[in-house]
């Protein structure tokens, strides 16, 4: 039965068990049922709702696709789905700019980028069904980051709803609105950042960070808009967000390079960054073979400890071939022991095809074996890669779990994806030994957890492993400043004394969800169906 409706409240707020069930889960392994669901119609929905929350000090937890990994869209408060604040702008073509809603798709803006010959450069591997709300939240990357950056780069303006249901537009190079939250954040936490040394980034020689807050970033710049980017819906509520555009490249070529040694392979990636690749991708000896054990999409040595995927844009189809044969020659003089072009759109599919082989492979081994993505985002100084991904696999090892690890080498950027076997007695224990080796093994080599899927609540109870005591302190008074009745989001960004591993979605010991919702739910994993109105496939609106 729909409960009623805060005050002021236009759009969709349900709290009946189905309703709350189908939102308990994402793409993440976190379970965790909602006190309610509310569908706000418009901003001012969002801002009415902040308003109710305020008063009646109940959390909100924004919502796009669900997509995110952490664990940051799911939670026991109330579950804000922002899905159908889609709207997408007209394309300012000679700005390079487009505003949009916090739901619009991310392969929906790309594709209406393209029909003007531009686009958003920045693509998760979740670009088709991922919301360019969730985006900005977590300050997401992908392949294309090694040339274009990170979300917060693309980012020149946030339609913001703040903790006490104001709204402002915060741009970049603009004045800051007055308002009681911006106004508190300049008065204490803005001298604090500042004047502490955690205005320096605290993992030197990461390129690619989305934990704790942006507290080097803000320094740097002045802007508030690099601070809200990546505050994973703990600051503000998004209701729009202004892109910058890309041109697109005149075309593209690609290669594969096998390489012996890890070591090879992270050389073979520094020489594809400075020689202008634009995606370099890497393949553990661990997932070639797993793909091997697919069709048959590229000729991998089985030998090869690790692969390495390139790409290249140029201006045009000539400049593009011989670009790939200059990049050709630098891997094999970093020891590829063979390298394979891709000059042509068919080719390139499919050499591209091959990163996206394991996840389907994985999904049939066995139904009792869940690829269980807990240690799947950190981020190491180039030069120690190599020491991480092998302690990784030693860590698997020891417990006797099997794992496939792939990532982003150009920005030395590791993915990881244990298979669990939730039918031992002790997995949970396992899950939390490893999570535990591999935080300790990612401090220990300067690295970040979470290179471009934020902490979420998987990793905020870890900050402190990862960050000095400085800056945790600092995103306490930076969440302080901005939302001091703590309703936005609460438990990510800033520890509360929870632990990392909550309720695991996989669990066969957990209560069974209503019937409908986990047919939603079971149907939005196999189909990959992230993007779907979560209400609309229980019944009701």
């Amino acid at each position: 039965m729909a409960s009623v409706k805060p005050d002021g409240f236009r759009g969709v707020f349900r709290d009946d068990d189905s309703a709350r069930a189908v939102y308990a889960e994402g793409a993440g392994i976190a379970q965790a049922i909602p006190a309610a669901v509310a569908a706000p119609a418009d901003a001012d929905d969002v801002a009415a709702l902040v308003r109710w929350a305020a008063a009646s000090g109940t959390a909100l937890i924004a919502r796009g696709s669900g997509s995110g990994m952490a664990g940051g869209a799911v939670g026991t408060g109330v579950i804000v789905d922002l899905s159908r604040l889609d709207a997408i702008a007209p394309i300012d073509t000679e700005r390079r700019r487009v505003m949009v809603g916090p739901g619009a798709l991310r392969g929906a803006v790309n594709e209406r980028a393209r029909q003007k010959k531009l686009r958003f450069p920045v693509d998760p591997s979740s670009g088709a069904f991922c919301t360019i709300g969730g985006m900005a939240a977590t300050n997401a990357a992908g392949a294309h980051t090694l040339r274009y950056g990170a979300t917060r780069a693309w980012v020149t303006a946030l339609d913001c709803i703040f903790d006490d249901g104001s709204r402002a537009l915060i741009q970049r190079g603009a004045p800051l609105p007055e308002l009681p939250a911006v106004d508190r954040f300049l008065s204490y936490a803005h001298p604090a950042i500042l004047s502490s040394p955690a205005r320096v980034r605290s993992h030197p020689g990461v390129r690619k960070d989305s934990s704790g807050y942006a507290l080097a970033d803000y320094a740097r710049s002045g802007e508030l808009l690099d601070l809200l980017i990546g505050s994973e819906g703990t600051l503000a509520l998004f209701v729009g967000i202004e892109l910058s555009l890309a041109a697109l490249p005149g075309a593209t070529s690609s290669l594969v390079a096998e390489f012996a040694t890890l070591e090879q392979a992270v050389d073979g990636a520094a020489r594809a960054r400075v020689g202008g690749a634009s995606a370099c991708e890497l393949l553990d000896r661990t997932f070639i073979d797993v793909a091997r054990s697919g069709p048959a999409l590229v000729s991998i040595d089985g030998g090869s400890e690790a692969v390495l995927l390139i790409e290249i844009e140029a201006g045009d189809a000539r400049s593009a071939v011989a670009m790939a044969k200059v990049m050709e020659q630098a891997m094999t003089t970093c020891g590829a022991t063979r390298v394979t072009l891709a000059l042509d759109s068919d080719e390139e599919a499919r050499l591209w095809a091959l990163r996206h082989a394991a996840s389907p492979i994985l999904n049939r081994l066995s139904q009792s074996l869940k690829s269980m993505q807990f240690i799947e985002d950190a981020a190491l100084p180039p030069e120690r890669m190599p020491q991480y991904v092998r302690g990784v696999r030693e860590i698997l090892a020891r417990h006797n779990v099997r794992g496939v690890i792939f990532g982003h080498a150009g920005d030395s950027h590791v993915h990881v994806n244990p298979l669990i076997d939730v039918r031992k007695p002790g997995w949970r224990d396992t899950v939390r030994s490893i999570l535990d080796e591999v935080t300790s093994l990612a401090a220990q080599l300067g690295g970040t957890l979470t290179g471009e899927h934020g902490d979420g609540r998987l990793r905020t109870p870890l900050l402190e492993r990862v960050w000095d005591p400085r800056s945790v302190a600092l995103f306490a008074q930076v969440k302080h400043a901005f939302d001091p009745q703590n309703i936005f989001n609460p438990g990510v960004k800033v520890p509360t004394g929870a632990g990392a591993i909550g309720d695991v979605k996989y669990d066969p010991t957990l209560p069974q969800l209503p019937h409908d919702a986990r047919t939603a739910l079971d149907t939005i994993e196999r189909d990959r169906a992230w993007s779907s109105y979560r209400l609309s496939m229980i019944g009701g609106n």
